[in-house]
């Protein structure tokens, strides 16, 4: 393969845009392209950082870092991830970011899907809190339409689309991920193994993590934002109140 590649190749390999920030806008010059690395991309997260609908991540292996950018994703410092194999930009210039990366790898996300984590990071210089390990025991809400973060899972089909009432302890939050901030409770209902015991709510509101809240939104099921990024149940634009 001619490493001098197009643009238009490049974004067709990539199954990206044209115009999109990374091969548009956001560029103000472009270096040689290379063919996908032969080896899969994989590290740990030592840096993060999102704009213009991508997630930028520095990762650690072997004693050598790499730079990579994925569609943005929820991805957080210090975890341990494998992406898709990527193309190589040599001394690629970001007008968003204001720097030029000597080398970069541009990939189409996670290498594997994996359920529930959104939230879980925090692009940019907004850190995740996340509560200690506990037993969690809230009692369900007093509303018409409450139920408990097993019922939302059991009934995921027929609550699909309708507003729902959850009371939870809040586990988990990071914010200002994809405009919004990640909230994720637990009622000490459902199974842990099975992922069923975390509700997540994407919300504007910012509560602390230990405080018990009742989460009011719109549930939705089999939600996929991308990236590996995918959810069984999560209420979106949802109300998060003590």
């Amino acid at each position: 393969m001619n490493k001098a590649l197009s643009i238009s190749a490049l974004a067709l390999a990539l199954s990206l845009p044209l115009g999109a920030h990374a091969f548009g806008p956001g560029a103000s010059s472009m270096g040689g392209a290379t063919a996908p690395a032969g080896v899969p991309l994989a590290g740990k997260v030592a840096e993060t950082m999102a704009s213009g609908g991508y997630t930028y991540l520095l990762l650690e292996r072997d004693g050598k870092k790499t730079w990579a950018a994925i569609p943005e994703t929820p991805v957080e410092v210090g975890r341990e991830i494998t992406l898709k194999p990527g193309m190589e930009m040599k001394n690629f210039a970001s007008k968003a970011l204001k720097r030029t990366f000597e080398s970069i790898y541009f990939s189409e996300g996670l290498a594997s899907a994996v359920e529930s984590t959104a939230g879980k990071s925090s692009p940019g210089s907004k850190g995740v809190v996340v509560a200690p390990a506990e037993q969690v025991k809230v009692e369900k809400a007093a509303s018409p339409n409450a139920h408990t973060i097993a019922e939302t899972y059991e009934q995921r089909g027929s609550l699909d689309g309708k507003p729902v009432a959850v009371r939870g302890k809040v586990m988990r939050v990071s914010a200002g991920i994809m405009g919004k901030n990640w909230v994720h409770l637990q009622d000490g209902s459902g199974d842990a193994k099975k992922g069923t015991n975390d509700l997540t709510v994407t919300t504007q509101d910012l509560p602390a993590v230990g405080d018990v809240v009742t989460a009011t939104g719109t549930l939705r099921k089999d939600k996929d934002f991308g990236g590996g990024y995918r959810y069984q149940v999560i209420i979106e634009e949802g109300t998060v109140k003590r």
